[in-house]
């Protein structure tokens, strides 16, 4: 077991990385190993939490990358306690959430120091990524009002992608060349600001995947925290490889986190009848979406923007 560490002011490092993994092998060695030939400039260190992985991942890390501060879960903790252990074990001034399935481009972590040391008043940011094929990936989602998740969980924007849905949920208009203040960014590649998870708080572990980076955002938001995408860095993101390996599942738990959202965090209101009727129609939404999956050759669980986009080895 680690022992948790109090640092001084003088003894930060600069960056604590924290990739939580589970059954992500080859694509969390691409990873590592984009971290260790591109980052230059400041003192960091790798904490990397398997979630229980039965692919040897944890080995491979251990054999490799003998730098990294591994833990071996002996269960499955998921995705928000495993990035608040290394939160909790930080020694350094910014931690940054990274998934396993993820590359980096060029000397991202001094660029994403530099910026937030550059930009005091944010409490976290998120930087350009990118699909594969080397397009942009849409990482940012504004905080809309119920008419338009409605719409959303109607798949509105997939009969009208210019429509209301995906401007005021989607962010489909955002300008991903400039840098800016923004209602949401996904925790794939995510630095905050120590001051940040010490005084405003940590992942909400009532999560175990979904949600989670909604939920984060919008505690930043509500205690008056700046949250900012910026395009100094870029990070190829591949998308969802650990929440697609059990599809059925996963679609379950997006729902029941969607509905606990809605309850935990007051989304759509304090009323306990709109509550109820809110997971009622989640409860309908999740019938629907089993069902495509059932019927569908389409088998990934995120399928909106933001998503790579869909090859025929995702198909079965």
């Amino acid at each position: 077991m680690l022992k948790s560490v109090e640092p001084t002011e003088t003894a930060l490092l600069d960056l604590t990385v924290i990739i939580p993994n589970y059954n992500t092998r080859e694509l969390l060695h691409q990873c590592l190993q984009s971290i260790y030939e591109n980052t230059r400039g400041i003192d960091f260190e790798v904490f990397c939490v398997d979630d229980n992985s039965s692919d040897g991942s944890a080995d491979m890390v251990e054999a490799i990358f003998p730098q990294v501060i591994l833990v071996r879960n002996r269960t499955g903790q998921y995705y928000a306690k495993n990035n608040n252990r290394g939160l909790r074990e930080s020694k350094a001034r910014y931690a940054c959430l990274l998934n396993s399935d993820t590359k980096l481009l060029g000397n991202t972590f001094l660029q994403l120091v530099d910026f937030m040391d550059e930009h005091p008043e944010a409490a976290a940011c998120g930087p350009t990524l990118l699909n594969p094929d080397m397009t942009i990936q849409s990482c940012i989602r504004r905080f809309a009002g119920g008419g338009t998740m409605v719409m959303q969980g109607l798949n509105m924007h997939k009969l009208f992608p210019n429509g209301k849905v995906a401007r005021e949920y989607y962010s489909i208009n955002f300008d991903y060349g400039k840098e800016q203040v923004v209602d949401s960014i996904g925790t794939t590649a995510f630095v905050i600001r120590r001051s940040t998870w010490e005084q405003a708080g940590m992942l909400d572990e009532r999560f175990p995947h979904f949600q989670v980076d909604l939920a984060y955002n919008l505690m930043l938001k509500r205690a008056g925290l700046k949250v900012f995408y910026t395009p100094c860095a870029k990070v190829i993101h591949y998308g969802s490889q650990s929440v697609n390996q059990q599809p059925k599942k996963r679609i379950i738990e997006l729902h029941r986190a969607l509905a606990d959202f809605s309850d935990f965090y007051d989304y759509f209101g304090t009323s306990w009848l709109v509550k109820k009727t809110v997971r009622a129609a989640l409860r309908i939404r999740c019938w629907l979406k089993l069902a495509e999956l059932r019927m569908g050759s389409d088998k990934r669980v995120i399928k909106g923007p933001g998503a790579p986009p869909l090859k025929r080895s995702h198909l079965r």
